[in-house]
Protein backbone atom coordinates (compact mmCIF):
# COMPACT_ATOMS: atom_id res chain seq x y z
CA UNK A 1 0.00 0.00 0.00
CA UNK A 2 1.46 3.50 -1.19
CA UNK A 3 0.16 6.94 0.38
CA UNK A 4 1.19 9.89 -0.96
CA UNK A 5 0.57 13.70 0.45
CA UNK A 6 0.35 16.54 -1.89
CA UNK A 7 0.78 20.56 -0.60
CA UNK A 8 -1.28 23.36 -2.56
CA UNK A 9 1.12 24.79 -4.90
CA UNK A 10 2.74 28.30 -3.94
CA UNK A 11 1.36 31.46 -4.60
CA UNK A 12 4.60 32.92 -4.68
CA UNK A 13 6.97 30.17 -6.42
CA UNK A 14 4.40 27.98 -8.33
CA UNK A 15 5.70 24.85 -6.33
CA UNK A 16 3.81 21.69 -5.69
CA UNK A 17 5.31 18.97 -3.37
CA UNK A 18 4.41 15.20 -3.30
CA UNK A 19 5.70 13.06 -0.91
CA UNK A 20 5.12 9.38 -1.19
CA UNK A 21 5.89 6.14 1.14
CA UNK A 22 6.11 2.82 -0.44
CA UNK A 23 4.79 1.31 2.41
CA UNK A 24 3.70 3.18 5.18
CA UNK A 25 3.84 0.14 8.04
CA UNK A 26 6.68 0.30 9.65
CA UNK A 27 8.85 -0.62 13.07
CA UNK A 28 11.07 1.33 15.45
CA UNK A 29 14.72 0.86 14.00
CA UNK A 30 13.76 0.35 10.49
CA UNK A 31 14.04 2.12 7.49
CA UNK A 32 11.21 4.60 6.27
CA UNK A 33 10.96 3.92 2.16
CA UNK A 34 9.74 6.81 -0.22
CA UNK A 35 9.81 9.50 -2.44
CA UNK A 36 9.31 13.50 -2.64
CA UNK A 37 8.74 14.79 -5.97
CA UNK A 38 9.22 18.80 -6.21
CA UNK A 39 6.96 20.42 -9.23
CA UNK A 40 7.84 23.90 -10.55
CA UNK A 41 5.89 25.75 -11.98
CA UNK A 42 6.38 28.74 -14.52
CA UNK A 43 9.56 29.88 -13.06
CA UNK A 44 13.16 28.45 -11.88
CA UNK A 45 12.21 27.60 -8.24
CA UNK A 46 16.20 26.97 -6.41
CA UNK A 47 15.83 24.80 -3.42
CA UNK A 48 18.04 25.15 -0.44
CA UNK A 49 17.35 21.82 1.80
CA UNK A 50 14.53 19.21 1.79
CA UNK A 51 14.06 17.56 4.94
CA UNK A 52 11.96 14.95 6.59
CA UNK A 53 10.54 14.59 9.89
CA UNK A 54 8.39 12.68 12.20
CA UNK A 55 5.59 14.59 14.24
CA UNK A 56 3.19 13.87 16.83
CA UNK A 57 0.77 15.57 19.22
CA UNK A 58 2.23 15.69 22.57
CA UNK A 59 1.73 16.74 25.85
CA UNK A 60 3.85 19.49 27.56
CA UNK A 61 5.51 18.75 30.83
CA UNK A 62 3.43 21.78 32.33
CA UNK A 63 -0.01 20.07 32.72
CA UNK A 64 -2.14 22.72 32.43
CA UNK A 65 -0.70 23.55 29.14
CA UNK A 66 -2.24 22.26 26.30
CA UNK A 67 -1.35 19.50 23.64
CA UNK A 68 0.35 20.97 20.55
CA UNK A 69 2.32 19.07 17.25
CA UNK A 70 6.45 18.30 17.99
CA UNK A 71 8.49 17.35 15.74
CA UNK A 72 10.53 14.60 17.35
CA UNK A 73 13.23 13.72 14.58
CA UNK A 74 14.44 14.92 11.20
CA UNK A 75 16.48 13.97 8.66
CA UNK A 76 18.11 15.62 5.33
CA UNK A 77 17.71 14.17 2.09
CA UNK A 78 18.45 16.82 -0.11
CA UNK A 79 20.98 20.28 -0.62
CA UNK A 80 20.85 23.02 -2.98
CA UNK A 81 19.50 22.48 -6.26
CA UNK A 82 17.48 24.33 -8.74
CA UNK A 83 14.12 22.64 -9.84
CA UNK A 84 13.88 24.13 -13.56
CA UNK A 85 10.39 25.89 -14.52
CA UNK A 86 7.87 23.18 -16.00
CA UNK A 87 10.01 20.27 -14.55
CA UNK A 88 10.14 18.21 -12.10
CA UNK A 89 12.65 16.61 -9.79
CA UNK A 90 12.55 13.18 -7.26
CA UNK A 91 14.47 12.25 -4.42
CA UNK A 92 14.08 9.25 -3.12
CA UNK A 93 14.57 8.04 0.01
CA UNK A 94 15.02 5.80 3.04
CA UNK A 95 14.66 7.41 6.45
CA UNK A 96 16.16 5.62 9.67
CA UNK A 97 13.36 5.80 12.45
CA UNK A 98 14.71 6.30 15.84
CA UNK A 99 14.35 3.04 18.12
CA UNK A 100 12.47 5.02 20.42
CA UNK A 101 9.82 5.67 17.54
CA UNK A 102 6.22 5.55 19.41
CA UNK A 103 4.07 2.93 18.72
CA UNK A 104 0.84 3.59 17.27
CA UNK A 105 -0.45 -0.19 15.62
CA UNK A 106 -0.87 -2.87 18.74
CA UNK A 107 -2.93 -6.18 16.81
CA UNK A 108 -3.66 -4.06 14.03
CA UNK A 109 -5.41 -1.43 15.45
CA UNK A 110 -4.87 1.88 16.54
CA UNK A 111 -3.67 2.75 19.80
CA UNK A 112 -5.98 4.54 21.26
CA UNK A 113 -5.47 8.21 19.83
CA UNK A 114 -1.68 8.29 18.94
CA UNK A 115 -1.08 9.24 15.48
CA UNK A 116 2.71 10.05 14.44
CA UNK A 117 3.00 11.14 10.79
CA UNK A 118 5.94 12.50 7.95
CA UNK A 119 6.12 15.78 7.39
CA UNK A 120 8.34 17.53 4.40
CA UNK A 121 9.84 20.41 4.98
CA UNK A 122 11.71 22.58 1.49
CA UNK A 123 13.23 25.34 1.97
CA UNK A 124 12.87 27.92 -0.91
CA UNK A 125 14.43 31.58 -1.06
CA UNK A 126 12.00 33.70 0.65
CA UNK A 127 9.86 31.13 2.71
CA UNK A 128 9.53 27.94 3.74
CA UNK A 129 7.23 25.25 2.20
CA UNK A 130 5.66 22.65 3.86
CA UNK A 131 4.80 19.46 2.29
CA UNK A 132 1.79 17.37 3.25
CA UNK A 133 1.45 15.65 6.05
CA UNK A 134 1.63 11.29 5.42
CA UNK A 135 0.86 9.19 8.16
CA UNK A 136 2.84 6.50 9.32
CA UNK A 137 1.75 3.70 10.85
CA UNK A 138 4.48 2.08 13.88
CA UNK A 139 3.98 -1.51 14.70
CA UNK A 140 5.64 -2.93 17.79
CA UNK A 141 9.26 -4.47 18.00
CA UNK A 142 8.61 -8.26 18.67
CA UNK A 143 9.65 -7.44 22.67
CA UNK A 144 7.74 -4.71 23.00
CA UNK A 145 4.81 -6.71 21.11
CA UNK A 146 5.17 -9.72 23.60
CA UNK A 147 5.31 -7.58 26.67
CA UNK A 148 2.23 -5.22 25.39
CA UNK A 149 0.27 -9.03 24.61
CA UNK A 150 1.21 -10.51 28.40
CA UNK A 151 -0.78 -7.26 30.06
CA UNK A 152 -3.34 -7.95 27.87
CA UNK A 153 -3.39 -11.63 29.19
CA UNK A 154 -2.71 -11.17 32.24
CA UNK A 155 -6.38 -8.37 32.65
CA UNK A 156 -4.97 -5.03 32.38
CA UNK A 157 -7.29 -2.74 30.58
CA UNK A 158 -5.61 0.31 28.48
CA UNK A 159 -6.99 3.28 29.77
CA UNK A 160 -4.91 5.87 27.86
CA UNK A 161 -2.30 6.46 25.48
CA UNK A 162 -0.16 9.16 24.95
CA UNK A 163 3.12 11.48 24.02
CA UNK A 164 4.86 13.44 26.59
CA UNK A 165 7.77 15.86 25.20
CA UNK A 166 9.65 15.92 28.38
CA UNK A 167 12.79 13.44 28.98
CA UNK A 168 13.04 10.72 32.20
CA UNK A 169 15.37 11.02 35.01
CA UNK A 170 18.31 8.94 34.76
CA UNK A 171 17.04 7.00 31.50
CA UNK A 172 19.36 6.84 28.05
CA UNK A 173 16.72 8.82 26.01
CA UNK A 174 17.20 9.97 23.09
CA UNK A 175 14.35 11.49 21.83
CA UNK A 176 12.43 14.23 23.16
CA UNK A 177 9.58 12.80 23.77
CA UNK A 178 8.45 9.59 25.49
CA UNK A 179 5.53 7.45 24.96
CA UNK A 180 3.29 6.37 28.06
CA UNK A 181 0.58 3.74 28.33
CA UNK A 182 -1.71 3.97 30.71
CA UNK A 183 -3.80 0.98 32.10
CA UNK A 184 -6.23 -0.17 34.87
CA UNK A 185 -4.76 -2.79 36.75
CA UNK A 186 -6.43 -6.30 36.40
CA UNK A 187 -8.01 -7.15 39.69
CA UNK A 188 -5.32 -9.96 40.32
CA UNK A 189 -2.92 -7.30 41.48
CA UNK A 190 -5.55 -4.75 42.49
CA UNK A 191 -5.71 -3.66 45.76
CA UNK A 192 -1.55 -2.06 46.42
CA UNK A 193 -1.87 -0.11 43.28
CA UNK A 194 -4.69 1.04 41.53
CA UNK A 195 -2.62 2.53 38.04
CA UNK A 196 0.19 1.80 35.80
CA UNK A 197 1.75 3.67 33.53
CA UNK A 198 3.99 1.72 31.16
CA UNK A 199 6.79 3.38 29.27
CA UNK A 200 9.36 1.39 26.45
CA UNK A 201 12.56 2.93 26.36
CA UNK A 202 14.50 0.69 23.25
CA UNK A 203 17.94 0.71 22.00
CA UNK A 204 19.48 -1.48 19.30
CA UNK A 205 20.38 -4.41 21.91
CA UNK A 206 17.26 -4.57 24.17
CA UNK A 207 14.34 -3.10 25.54
CA UNK A 208 13.63 -0.68 29.18
CA UNK A 209 10.57 -1.24 30.78
CA UNK A 210 9.19 1.22 33.24
CA UNK A 211 6.66 0.05 35.57
CA UNK A 212 5.27 4.17 36.79
CA UNK A 213 2.95 3.29 39.84
CA UNK A 214 -0.24 5.69 41.13
CA UNK A 215 1.61 8.87 39.25
CA UNK A 216 -1.90 10.36 39.28
CA UNK A 217 -3.22 9.54 42.17
CA UNK A 218 0.37 10.68 44.06
CA UNK A 219 -0.67 14.14 42.58
CA UNK A 220 -3.82 14.08 44.52
CA UNK A 221 -2.56 13.82 47.74
CA UNK A 222 -3.98 10.11 48.47
CA UNK A 223 -1.61 7.58 47.16
CA UNK A 224 2.28 8.02 46.81
CA UNK A 225 4.17 6.76 43.28
CA UNK A 226 6.75 4.71 42.60
CA UNK A 227 9.16 3.34 39.10
CA UNK A 228 10.53 -0.13 38.86
CA UNK A 229 12.43 -0.21 35.80
CA UNK A 230 13.45 -3.69 33.91
CA UNK A 231 15.98 -5.12 30.86
CA UNK A 232 15.26 -7.40 28.51
CA UNK A 233 17.01 -8.19 25.28
CA UNK A 234 15.77 -8.10 21.01
CA UNK A 235 17.58 -11.70 20.96
CA UNK A 236 16.08 -14.60 22.60
CA UNK A 237 13.01 -13.28 23.30
CA UNK A 238 10.78 -15.22 21.66
CA UNK A 239 12.25 -18.20 23.64
CA UNK A 240 10.54 -16.56 26.96
CA UNK A 241 7.42 -17.27 28.90
CA UNK A 242 6.03 -13.96 28.56
CA UNK A 243 2.99 -14.17 30.62
CA UNK A 244 5.10 -15.77 33.69
CA UNK A 245 7.86 -12.68 33.31
CA UNK A 246 5.74 -9.63 33.00
CA UNK A 247 3.76 -11.35 36.20
CA UNK A 248 7.50 -11.66 37.64
CA UNK A 249 7.99 -7.51 36.97
CA UNK A 250 4.81 -6.28 38.43
CA UNK A 251 4.99 -8.83 41.96
CA UNK A 252 8.15 -7.08 42.06
CA UNK A 253 7.12 -3.68 41.02
CA UNK A 254 4.49 -4.18 43.46
CA UNK A 255 6.35 -5.30 46.40
CA UNK A 256 8.82 -2.13 46.20
CA UNK A 257 5.74 -0.03 46.20
CA UNK A 258 3.84 -1.41 48.91
CA UNK A 259 6.88 -1.55 50.75
CA UNK A 260 7.59 2.33 50.33
CA UNK A 261 4.41 3.18 51.58
CA UNK A 262 5.49 2.68 55.32
CA UNK A 263 8.02 5.40 55.29
CA UNK A 264 6.04 7.80 52.25
CA UNK A 265 3.09 8.96 54.77
CA UNK A 266 0.98 8.12 51.00
CA UNK A 267 2.87 11.05 49.42
CA UNK A 268 6.39 9.57 48.39
CA UNK A 269 8.05 12.18 45.43
CA UNK A 270 9.66 10.24 42.56
CA UNK A 271 13.56 11.13 42.13
CA UNK A 272 16.53 10.09 40.27
CA UNK A 273 17.76 7.57 42.71
CA UNK A 274 19.64 3.89 42.13
CA UNK A 275 16.26 2.49 40.24
CA UNK A 276 16.03 4.61 37.23
CA UNK A 277 20.09 5.73 37.00
CA UNK A 278 22.01 3.21 35.27
CA UNK A 279 24.89 3.68 32.09
CA UNK A 280 23.38 2.77 29.20
CA UNK A 281 23.55 -0.50 27.51
CA UNK A 282 27.16 -0.54 24.83
CA UNK A 283 27.11 -0.17 21.27
CA UNK A 284 26.65 -4.05 19.53
CA UNK A 285 28.30 -4.33 16.40
CA UNK A 286 26.36 -4.78 13.10
CA UNK A 287 25.18 -7.88 11.14
CA UNK A 288 22.60 -9.90 13.16
CA UNK A 289 19.44 -7.34 14.11
CA UNK A 290 16.02 -8.66 14.60
CA UNK A 291 16.12 -11.35 12.25
CA UNK A 292 18.15 -9.60 9.40
CA UNK A 293 15.02 -6.84 9.77
CA UNK A 294 16.56 -4.21 11.86
CA UNK A 295 19.54 -3.08 10.93
CA UNK A 296 22.44 -3.67 13.97
CA UNK A 297 22.65 -6.62 16.14
CA UNK A 298 21.35 -7.80 18.95
CA UNK A 299 23.12 -9.30 22.22
CA UNK A 300 23.45 -13.26 22.20
CA UNK A 301 22.09 -12.97 25.68
CA UNK A 302 18.60 -15.26 26.71
CA UNK A 303 18.16 -12.75 30.16
CA UNK A 304 14.69 -12.19 28.88
CA UNK A 305 13.32 -11.82 32.68
CA UNK A 306 15.93 -8.50 33.18
CA UNK A 307 16.38 -7.12 36.66
CA UNK A 308 14.37 -4.70 39.02
CA UNK A 309 16.47 -2.72 40.54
Amino acid sequence: MRLTGVSRESGVTGLSVSTTLTNPSTRPGLRLPGRVTLSAGSQDVPIRHVRLGLVATAEPEDPRSPRRLVQYHQVPVGGRFVVPAGRRRAIDFAVPLPWETPVTIFGGVPVMSLRTGLRTEVSVDPELEQGAMVPVFVHPLPTQQHVLAALDTLGFVLRQAGLVSSRLPGVAQTLPVHQRLGYWVAPLYAGPITELELIFVTNSAGLEVLLWMDRRLSLTGISHQSISRFRIWHTGADQQDWVAVVDGWLRRAIDRHAAAASDAHWSARITESAHVSRSPDEPVRPGFGLGGTAGSGGIGSGGGGGDGT
